[in-house]
């Protein structure tokens, strides 16, 4: 019987880091990496900041001899539409059945849109490197944007907007920017940067309309209000890629659902990244984030192979966000819900700890990169608040 091998579904840095860890872990069976995207693999962080403001043109992850010298094949251009976990195979696109010996699904998310307010020209998300381009070049021509959605792509987006001298209204339902992730607090601190970087901050009210005669014209507020707009770009959030395994029998709830390996329900079929719902032993985590996939990886991948895994996916999650000239940090799993100390603020960067139950559960900073990180171990431990404001 041929060797399938193993088949990865997913054009970005979970699929490209799944293939590199086989490697690295000796496997010398067939790796297929299959991608709707017509680039090779590719760095998606930056679209919304260095692709967008036009300072970087290149975001893939690896050059074409890493394929070839690892023996890993590529199929660009054919994304998957479905699975037969019966058979073992996968379906492209176009109509190739693929045979497989295992699964790894890798596919990430999808932009969320809102169907009501139709699909006049200039309504732009940011997902794809092509978004990033066709975005960019409509910030060209704009001289008044509304970014619909405060959260981190929104708000990168509105950063990277002003700086190409663009006039932007951010506008969010909730309270602030990042309430939801972060809460009001520091929500509060990020809007402060925005204000002062030009950004007309409208929060705690959504949008009701865009009026265009084929192109934005006009974004109405729930209130009424009416902004002028050549450009609206959405950043209200994103959902798994999942809807290519309907049917499939593999389990789906806000992502595919794994173990605290990354084994699905579906005997050989794996799953990591942005895609997937890890969860296990009172530990659930789908985080969105760069960081997360590098630890996944090391843990699906030995498990895959039949071997232990020397590595931890509990290990606190860290991800990061630049807007203007501030990196905004967040390490461990805050939550909006949670009691914030804001123990520096010069106006400008702050830091912030989190506390759940009488423990450090994350900490938030704004130009401070070694506070924040210094914080990992007493994240990790579960140390008690107190300790870290009462060294």
């Amino acid at each position: 019987m041929p060797e399938h091998g193993i088949v990865i579904v997913g054009g970005g840095l979970a699929a490209v880091r799944t293939a590199e860890e086989l490697r690295r872990e000796d496997y010398s069976g067939p790796i297929t990496i299959v991608s709707d995207e017509t680039r090779a693999p590719y760095d998606r962080p930056p679209l919304t900041k260095d692709v967008l403001r036009g300072e970087r043109d290149d975001t893939t992850l690896e050059p074409p001899e890493f394929y070839a010298g690892h023996d890993i094949g590529l199929r660009l251009g054919c994304g998957a539409r479905g699975v037969d976990i019966a058979a073992q195979t996968v379906t492209l696109a176009e109509g190739t059945v693929l045979g497989y010996d295992q699964l790894v699904i890798a596919t990430g998310l999808v932009p969320r849109r809102i169907p009501s307010l139709g699909d006049l020209d200039g309504i732009r998300v940011v997902r794809s490197f092509e978004d990033s381009l066709v975005l960019r070049g409509d910030a060209a021509a704009a001289r008044r944007a509304v970014v619909i959605g405060a959260g981190f792509i929104g708000c990168e987006a509105a950063a990277s907007l002003r700086k190409l001298g663009v006039e932007v209204v951010l506008v969010e339902p909730q309270p602030t920017p990042l309430a939801a992730v972060l809460g009001e607090q520091i929500g509060e601190l990020v809007a402060r940067l925005h204000r002062a970087n030009g950004v007309d901050v409208r929060g705690g009210i959504g949008v009701a309309e865009v009026r265009g005669d084929g192109r934005v014209e006009t974004v109405v507020l729930a209130d009424g209000t009416e902004l002028p707009a050549d450009l609206v770009v959405l950043g209200v959030g994103s959902h798994p890629a999942t809807g290519w395994l309907d049917g499939s029998g593999i389990e789906i709830d806000n992502g595919v659902l794994c173990d605290l390996t990354g084994r699905t329900s579906t005997p050989n079929v794996w799953a990591v990244g942005d895609v997937a719902f890890w969860r296990g032993d009172g530990h659930e985590v789908r985080v969105e984030h760069w960081s997360n996939v590098v630890t996944q990886v090391r843990v699906m991948v030995p498990t895959m192979l039949g071997r232990e895994s020397l590595h931890d996916v509990a290990v606190p999650p860290y991800f990061w966000s630049d807007q203007y000239d501030v990196k905004i940090q967040c390490l461990g799993e805050p939550k909006a819900t949670d009691t914030v100390h804001l123990v520096e603020d010069d106006g400008h960067k702050f830091l912030a700890y989190y506390e759940r139950d009488g423990a450090l559960s994350g900490v938030v900073g704004a130009g401070r990169p070694a506070k924040v990180m210094g914080a990992r171990a007493k994240i990790a431990d579960g140390a008690p608040i107190s300790e870290i404001l009462n060294p």
